[in-house]
């Protein structure tokens, strides 16, 4: 997936990725104010979240409630050491089944599984990003 896009069209991205993904673990990558979370929250509300979507920058988790089950979106950027993500049972949530969302999973990465889904978003200029998988 390689996709330059306008903030406006986040809805078509976010789709993108769902139609693209296929593990339960998705990792997105980019710098700090690049839109991760804008992406994510898009991204669950095409999967039928109803709740208000945000970075659980301090709580490091949060749980949705999507039309096929908990979607579990996860923030590691306070994280000083990789080991402080299974104090929470990162592990556990990695292997539930559920879809995970991960920013600033670079933080943990002696953690992460084996498989999962990269993506990285750049910003090209204040309304465009770019959007692509990284291998």
């Amino acid at each position: 997936m390689n996709s330059r896009f306008q903030l406006a069209e986040l809805t078509q991205v976010s789709q993108a990725i769902l139609d693209d993904f296929k593990t339960n673990v998705i990792r997105i990558d980019g710098a700090m104010g690049a839109g991760k979370t804008t992406l994510i929250s898009s991204v669950c509300k095409q999967l039928g979240v109803k709740e208000s979507v945000s970075s659980p920058t301090f709580s490091l988790v949060n749980c949705y409630q999507g039309t096929n089950g908990p979607i579990y979106h996860f923030d590691f950027y306070r994280l000083v050491h990789p080991d402080e993500a299974l104090d929470f049972g990162i592990e556990e949530y990695l292997d539930s089944g559920h879809l995970c969302l991960l920013e600033w999973a670079e933080k943990i990465t002696p953690h992460l599984p084996e498989h999962y889904d990269h993506y990285m978003l750049d910003v090209v200029d204040e309304k465009t990003r770019l959007l692509y998988t990284k291998k």
